[in-house]
């Protein structure tokens, strides 16, 4: 690659400016570099000759049109000397499209006030249809139940075996290892804070109204939204793309009562155990991590529980359950019937299920935490 330079010389009248080498992309920084360096005359003409110039590109051609222009906006007279003939096409397009000057970049209309009031509303109004449209499908499911019950017959027994399992039993290996992860990890850092003060047996209580009341529940519902909840999403919606649901309705039957009804049904009749399983394997984690951590045996465990928890904190994580399953159930099957006939829409509408049905049931939590506390329960 020959070396790019560009010098300039006086000549009687003119000046002129030699360019020689490759301008290329490769050389345009250093050419750059030197073009900014040089001293601009004014008034004066001024030669730009381009025999040297050997090969070119884009980029080189730019730095021309660049100094053509710096020298033209100081009053001087520029003209082209000895371009080569394969180079003259390129020269010829950049300085037919590069005497425009470059338009503003536009600020984006986010960015401004107005815009961000504008997207406020737009997603405000965007949530209000889908609060709305969620309703709508979760009255559509009730009038199902109420025909199911006037026509229990029609209930497939076997399909909701089938959910219960799939929803259930399989879930309950993840559902137990992360509780009682979770009550390991919850006892030793209760007692870690508790044993400043010398009260290392009130980790007993700590751990058993917190897995009780919120904890268990609250893992629960967020693991089999993410498991099962998608799964609904995913088994629906591609159905959906299949054409499968359009083949239910061509048979007249009711997709709601052959895939939704099952899903819901089983998902409320197995969350409650689930919760209790759960709970279990967390008191489970916790007993095993104040033995080990703190000496307390699992008799005195036993005893410290009993005299801190009554009848109601075992039963507010499992009647809160029935309320979060039926959340689950509904969000993954409505967002499984709006999918769009793509694999795009599939992932994208599984992804979004998850994330409502969780945001949904920890506001239902928080309902459900200030009614208890009305309740004084």
């Amino acid at each position: 690659m020959a070396t790019a330079s560009f010098v300039a010389s006086a000549d009687r009248d003119a000046l002129v400016f030699q360019a020689e080498g490759d301008w290329l992309l490769a050389t345009a920084a250093e050419l750059d570099r030197r073009l900014r360096a040089l001293e601009l005359p004014s008034g004066r003409e001024v030669v730009l000759d381009l025999a040297g110039v050997e090969r070119l590109d884009t980029a080189g051609a730019w730095l021309l049109k660049r100094t053509d222009n710096e020298l033209a906006a100081r009053g001087n007279a520029v003209t082209l000397a000895n371009v080569r003939t394969n180079l003259a096409p390129l020269l010829e397009q950049v300085w037919t499209h590069g005497a425009a000057q470059p338009l503003p970049h536009p600020v984006p209309a986010h960015h401004t006030l107005a815009g961000f009031v504008a997207r406020i509303g737009e997603v405000s109004v965007l949530l209000m249809r889908r609060a709305y449209s969620i309703t709508g499908f979760f009255g559509l499911v009730m009038l199902t139940f109420v025909d199911l019950v006037r026509h229990p017959r029609r209930l497939r027994l076997p399909a909701l075996v089938a959910q219960m399992e799939q929803v259930g039993v399989n879930a309950m290996p993840i559902v137990g290892l992360l509780s009682f992860l979770i009550g390991v990890v919850f006892a030793y850092q209760g007692a870690d804070q508790l044993r400043r003060f010398g009260a290392e047996i009130y980790t007993v209580n700590l751990l058993g109204i917190a897995i009780l009341r919120e904890l268990g529940v609250l893992l629960t519902a967020i693991i089999i939204a993410g498991r099962s909840g998608s799964a609904f999403t995913a088994q629906i919606g591609t159905m959906q793309v299949n054409e499968e649901i359009d083949a239910l309705r061509t048979l007249g039957l009711n997709p709601i009562e052959v895939l939704v009804v099952p899903r819901v049904l089983g998902l409320v009749l197995t969350l409650p155990l689930l919760v209790v399983y759960a709970d279990f394997m967390g008191l489970l984690g916790g007993c095993l991590m104040s033995w080990a951590s703190l000496g307390i045996l699992i008799p005195t465990f036993l005893d410290q529980l009993h005299s801190a928890i009554g009848l109601w904190t075992f039963w507010v994580g499992v009647i809160k359950a029935p309320f979060f399953a039926a959340i689950i159930a509904l969000v993954g099957c409505y967002e499984g019937f709006n999918v769009a006939r793509s694999a795009d829409s599939v992932g994208r509408l599984t992804t979004q299920s998850v994330v409502e049905a969780i945001f949904i049931v920890i506001v239902a939590d928080s309902a459900f935490s200030i009614l208890f506390s009305l309740l004084k329960i």
